[in-house]
C-alpha cells in the first residue's frame, strides 16, 4: 500500500482555446506512501510532450501497471514490473479519443489482464488491453467507473446520462431515468395550460416536460424530446406549442411538430465544421447560441453567430440584421486542443452572441451579449447598432444572461461571467437609459458564486432573482441586496430561470428542473411587515382542478404543485396560543376551517411544504414562512373510523369557481385575503352545469355523513352494551336484560351490514366481499366529480342510493326507539342506560 503511482496533467484551457500537453504531464512512482516522488521517463513510454494521462494498478498483481496516454506515439501501455518498464499493447483511437475530455483507464481487483478503458463506449479487455470488449452500458461518454473490490461483477458506472449499476459484469444495467441528475443549460416555457418546461441536457434528448398533471406526479410518460442538442436554446412558438424551435452545437437548428413527431433542420447555415477553427468558418456559431423568439411577433425568431439572424418563416429563409457585433479578434479563434490531439466542438469558438434579448415594452429594442464582454444595442429592429458596454466589467469576460425589463423601455440587466479567466466574482449590471450608464448590483452575493442568470420580476418591479454557482438569490429592492433563496433546493449550479406567471423556475447542473410555486409571498414582503405578530400574504388566482391524491411512488417521479391554493403567513415567533383559517364563498357561507390545535402531540410539527405527498390538516405553528394548501374542497364528510375504500375515500365537495376570502385568526386579531378560483382552461363548461356538479356533490357527501353518523352511533350502543354484559351478574333478571341487549344487536347489525361491509379489511377487499352503501356512495362520489352537469344516469343513481340509505336509517330510528323500554330494564339492574350521541360530528355540510 506504500506504492503509488500518480499522473499529472499540464493543460490551459481560456474561453477561446483548450491547449492539452506540455511538460507538466507525466506519471510519477512513490514508494514510501507519498513522500517522495519519480517521474518515469523511458523504458518504453512514449516520447515526451504528453497530453493527459491514466495510470491504474491491478489489484491481482501490484507489479501490474497499465497507463492510457496522449501522446504522438501515444496508447495503452502496460508494466509488468511495477512501472520500471513498459511496453505499447494497443494504439486504437477509440480507446483515446478525445483524449483530454476522457483518458479514464481502471484495472480490475482480481484479474490481472482484466482493464477497462472509458471513453464515448465504455470498454473492457480481458488479454491485458490487446484487444477489448464494447460493453452495453446504456449511454455515452463515460467518466467514472467503482469496481467492488470482493465481487468485480459489480460495477457502478458514471457517464453523461447520470449512473447505472450492473452485478452481472456488464451485461445487463440499472436504468438511467431512476433519478433526477439532467444537466440543463437553460429553461424556458410555454403558454399552454399547465405550461411545460422545456431545456436540453448534457449529451442526451432535449425535454419539454409537464409542470403539474392531473395523476398527482410528473413521470415519465409526462416528458418528451423536442429536437436540438445538449446545449441548445429551447424556443416553444408561444402561439402553438406543439412547434418547438431547438439548437444544438456548430449552428444548428431544427423545427419540431409535436403532431407529428417530426423534425426538420432549418439552420442558418446548415455546414458542418467540425475539425475546423473558428476563423475558418463562415458564421461562428457558439456551442451555446440562442434563439429567441420575438414577444411582439410568434413568427420572427433570431439567431445569434457573430451577426444576428431573422427568420420569419420557420427557418425558411434567413437574413443577417446586423453585422459583425463581436470584438472579432482573430488571435482568439484560432484551433483548440493543442499541439497533440484537436478538439473542435465549437465550445471553444469564441467572438460570438452569447445572449439575447428583446423588450416586452418597445418592440425593436434587442439587446445582443457576446462572449468576448460586449452589449449591443438596436432600437429599431436591427437596422442600427451601439456597443452599449460598461468599462466596469472585466475584459473579455462572457455576457451570460441580458434580461430586458417587462416594465420599461431601455432598462435591462446582464449576467457577467468571468469564472472561465479563473475569476470567481459575481458581476450583474443594471441599466436605465439603453445602456449609457451601468450600475453594479451584487451587494449580499457570495465572493465565489459566479452568476449565470439575472430575471426580474414580472409584477414588482423591485424582486430580481439570480442564479449562480452556488445556487439561488432574490433581491426585494431591485439589485441593491440580495440574500439566499436556497430553502429546499439542492446546492448545485443554478444555470438559468424563468418567471413564468406566479411561479420561478430554474435549471440546474446536475439536479434536474425545479419549480418554487406560487411567489405571491415574495411579490408581496414589504420591510414594515418584520414588526408584526403575523401576516397573512395574497394567494394568487388558483384553478379548479381535479388532482390524484393516490399517488404510486414505487417509481421515481416529478412533484406535482400542491393541490388547489396555497395559503402563505409569517409569524415572527413560534405560536403557542391557536392559529385558525376560515375560509368563506361570496355569501359569507363558511367553506372550511382549519387550525393548529387538531394534531394530538402538539409538540408534533407538521412535515414543511413543499415536501408533501398530502397537503397538511394542521396549522404549522413554526416561527418564520408557512404555507398551507387548501386543496379548493369543502370539509370532509364525518370520517367512518376503519373503514376501508377501494380509493381516498369521501371528500367533500370542490367549490365552484368564484372568489373566497380567507381570514386568519392568530392571538385575537385577524387578517383577511382573497383567493379567485377559475375554471379550468381546458374545459368550456357554463358556470351553471359546474353550480349542478356542486349541488349533487354535496347532496352525496351530506348523505356519506348521514351514513356515517349512523354507523358510529351503532358501534357506541354495540361497544357500550358489551360493557354492560361484562359487569352485570349472572341472575334470571339479569339474563333476560342481556338476551334482550343480543336481539337489539342482532338486529342493528342486520341494519349496519346493509349500510357498511364489516368484513371488507383491504382497500381491494371489495373484490370478495360485496360494495354495500357505504362504498357504494363513496365511489359514486368520485363518479360525478366531473367540470359538467350531472347525467341523468348520475341522478337516478343519486336517487336509487339515497332512497335505499333512507330505508336503513329509518330501520335504525325505528330501532333506537326501543332504546327507552330497554334502558328501563337496564335501570332495574342498576345499570346505567344505554345513550346514543345524536350530534355526532356536526360539519359544515350540515
Amino acid at each position: 500500500p506504500n506504492t503509488l503511482f500518480a499522473a499529472t496533467w499540464q493543460v490551459v484551457r481560456t474561453p477561446w482555446s483548450l491547449n492539452s500537453g506540455g511538460p507538466g504531464s507525466a506519471i510519477y512512482k512513490s514508494m514510501d506512501g507519498g513522500s517522495t516522488w519519480k517521474q518515469l521517463t523511458g523504458e518504453g513510454l512514449p516520447k515526451r510532450n504528453w497530453g493527459r494521462s491514466g495510470v491504474s494498478v491491478s489489484g491481482a498483481d501490484g507489479n501490474r501497471v497499465y497507463a492510457l496516454i496522449e501522446a504522438e506515439e501515444g496508447g495503452l501501455f502496460r508494466s509488468d514490473n511495477g512501472g520500471d518498464s513498459w511496453k505499447r499493447v494497443n494504439d486504437d483511437e477509440r480507446y483515446r479519443q478525445r483524449a483530454w475530455y476522457f483518458t479514464h483507464i481502471f484495472a480490475d481487483p482480481k484479474s490481472v489482464d482484466t482493464v477497462y478503458v472509458l471513453n464515448t463506449g465504455l470498454f473492457r479487455s480481458t488479454d491485458g488491453g490487446k484487444t477489448f470488449d464494447l460493453l452495453p452500458a446504456p449511454h455515452g461518454d463515460h467518466h467514472g467507473l467503482w469496481i467492488d473490490p470482493t465481487n468485480p461483477d459489480r460495477l457502478i458506472n458514471g457517464n453523461d446520462g447520470g449512473a447505472t449499476i450492473t452485478v452481472d459484469g456488464g451485461k445487463s444495467w440499472s436504468s438511467l431515468d431512476n433519478q433526477a441528475t439532467a444537466q440543463f443549460y437553460h429553461v424556458t416555457a410555454d403558454n399552454r395550460f399547465p405550461y411545460y418546461l422545456y431545456g436540453a441536457q448534457q449529451d442526451n434528448t432535449s425535454v419539454a416536460i409537464a409542470s403539474q398533471t392531473d395523476e398527482g406526479y410528473i413521470g415519465r410518460e409526462h416528458w418528451y424530446a423536442v429536437g436540438g442538442g445538449e446545449s441548445a436554446y429551447i424556443a416553444p412558438d408561444p402561439s402553438d406549442a406543439n412547434i418547438v424551435y431547438a439548437g444544438a452545437e456548430d449552428g444548428s437548428v431544427t423545427i419540431y411538430d409535436h403532431r407529428s413527431n417530426k423534425s426538420k433542420d432549418v439552420a442558418v447555415w446548415p455546414l458542418d465544421n467540425s475539425g475546423h477553427g473558428a476563423s475558418e468558418v463562415e458564421h461562428r456559431f457558439q456551442w451555446t447560441f440562442p434563439l429567441l423568439i420575438s414577444p411582439h411577433d410568434p413568427k420572427v425568431l433570431y439567431a445569434g453567430a457573430e451577426r444576428l439572424f431573422r427568420t420569419t418563416d420557420q427557418g425558411k429563409t434567413w437574413d443577417p440584421i446586423s453585422d459583425d457585433l463581436s470584438r472579432n479578434d482573430k488571435s482568439k479563434q484560432q484551433p483548440s486542443g493543442g499541439t497533440i490531439t484537436l478538439d473542435i466542438t465549437s465550445v471553444e469558438y469564441y467572438d460570438t452572441i452569447f445572449a439575447l434579448a428583446e423588450s416586452l415594452i418597445e418592440k425593436g429594442e434587442i439587446w445582443a451579449g457576446t462572449d468576448d464582454g460586449l452589449v449591443q444595442l438596436t432600437r429599431d429592429g436591427g437596422k442600427s447598432w451601439q456597443n452599449v458596454s460598461s468599462r466596469a466589467w472585466p475584459e473579455w469576460a462572457t455576457v451570460s444572461i441580458v434580461e430586458a425589463s417587462p416594465f420599461d423601455a431601455g432598462t435591462a440587466y446582464v449576467a457577467i461571467d468571468n469564472h472561465r479567466q479563473d475569476d470567481l466574482k459575481p458581476y450583474i449590471f443594471r441599466t436605465i437609459d439603453y445602456g449609457k450608464t451601468w450600475t453594479s448590483i451584487v451587494q449580499g452575493l457570495p465572493g465565489g458564486g459566479y452568476v449565470h442568470v439575472v430575471r426580474q420580476d414580472s409584477k414588482n418591479r423591485n424582486l430580481l432573482f439570480a442564479g449562480t454557482e452556488l445556487g439561488i438569490y432574490v433581491s426585494f429592492n431591485d439589485g441593491g441586496q440580495w440574500q439566499p433563496l436556497q430553502l429546499n433546493l439542492p446546492r448545485t449550479p443554478v444555470t438559468d430561470l424563468i418567471v413564468k406567471d406566479n411561479d420561478v423556475a430554474v435549471s440546474t447542473n446536475g439536479r434536474s428542473f425545479w419549480i418554487l410555486d406560487d411567489i405571491s409571498p415574495l411579490r408581496g414582503l414589504k420591510p414594515e411587515l418584520a414588526n408584526t405578530d403575523f401576516a397573512l400574504y395574497e394567494t394568487a388566482p388558483t384553478h379548479r382542478l381535479y388532482f390524484a391524491e393516490d399517488v404510486d411512488r414505487r417509481r421515481p417521479v416529478g412533484e406535482n404543485p400542491p393541490p388547489g391554493a396555497i395559503l402563505s403567513y409569517y409569524l415572527k415567533n413560534q405560536a403557542k396560543d391557536e392559529i385558525t383559517v376560515e375560509i368563506r364563498d361570496s355569501e359569507g357561507n363558511l367553506v372550511r376551517k382549519y387550525s393548529s390545535y387538531e394534531r394530538k402531540d402538539k409538540s408534533e410539527q407538521p412535515p414543511e411544504w413543499p415536501d408533501l405527498e398530502k397537503p397538511p390538516e394542521v396549522l404549522s405553528t413554526k416561527a418564520g414562512m408557512n404555507r398551507f394548501p387548501w386543496n379548493l374542497r369543502y370539509e370532509t364528510p364525518l370520517e367512518l373510523p376503519g373503514a376501508f375504500y377501494a380509493g381516498n375515500g369521501p371528500q367533500g365537495p370542490i367549490v365552484v369557481p368564484g372568489t373566497y376570502t380567507i381570514k386568519m385568526t392568530f392571538g385575537g386579531k385577524s387578517q383577511t385575503t382573497n383567493v379567485e378560483v377559475l375554471p379550468d382552461p381546458r374545459e368550456k363548461t357554463d358556470i351553471d352545469e359546474l353550480r349542478k356538479q356542486f349541488e349533487l356533490s354535496t347532496q352525496v357527501a351530506r348523505r356519506i355523513a348521514d351514513l356515517h353518523r349512523a354507523v358510529i352511533q351503532m358501534r357506541e350502543v354495540r361497544t357500550q352494551m358489551k360493557q354492560m354484559e361484562k359487569n352485570l351478574d349472572r341472575d334470571d333478571r339479569n339474563q333476560q336484560v342481556i338476551e334482550t341487549m343480543h336481539k337489539f344487536t342482532q338486529r342493528m347489525s342486520v341494519i349496519e351490514g346493509q349500510l357498511i361491509q364489516t368484513k371488507m379489511k383491504s382497500s381491494e377487499g371489495n373484490l370478495r366481499y360485496p360494495n354495500m352503501l357505504n362504498e357504494e356512495l363513496d365511489t359514486f362520489s368520485h363518479a360525478i366529480e366531473t367540470d359538467a352537469a350531472p347525467t341523468r344516469s348520475m341522478y337516478q343513481v343519486f336517487d336509487f342510493l339515497s332512497k335505499r340509505l333512507d330505508t336503513q336509517l329509518n330501520a335504525w330510528h325505528e330501532l333506537t326507539s326501543q332504546l327507552p323500554a330497554l334502558n328501563e330494564k337496564i335501570k332495574a339492574t342498576g345499570a346505567s342506560s344505554i345513550t346514543i350521541s345524536r350530534e355526532q360530528g356536526a360539519d359544515v355540510l350540515h
